[in-house]
């Protein structure tokens, strides 16, 4: 069984920074990309970056050159490292990892719990 915990959400003035982190426990097979996503009220689910297991990056134009996607294979653990935050970054921020559970099963996809980031002054 997999889970995906986040920490480092929390609330932050504009302008300040704040770095997200994502762990993997459990049992799996191989972790593929992991990324971040988030979710104003009243608004769907948006990608904020990915990573690949190789280190490929891509992100979300509104983030482009505040944000910093990083992993570490090692402890299984995804960073999102958010600089120049604005209000308008306010909302739940998701983990997501592809995973394959096992030799046998098929990739799918799993999610954190989310935690807060609040831009305000």
């Amino acid at each position: 069984q997999v889970q995906l915990v986040e920490s480092g959400g929390g609330l932050v003035q504009p302008g300040g920074s704040l770095r997200l982190s994502c762990a993997a426990s459990g049992s799996w097979f191989s972790i593929y990309a992991m990324g971040w996503y988030r979710q104003a009220p009243g608004k769907q689910r948006d990608l904020v970056a990915t990573i690949t297991s190789g280190g490929a990056t891509n992100y979300a134009d509104s983030v482009k050159g505040r944000f910093t996607i990083s992993r570490d294979n090692a402890k299984n653990t995804v960073y999102l490292q958010m600089n120049s935050l604005k209000p308008e970054d306010t909302a739940v921020y998701y983990c997501n990892a592809d995973i394959r559970p096992s030799l046998v099963s098929g990739r799918g996809d799993y999610w954190g719990q989310g935690t807060q980031v609040t831009v305000s002054s």
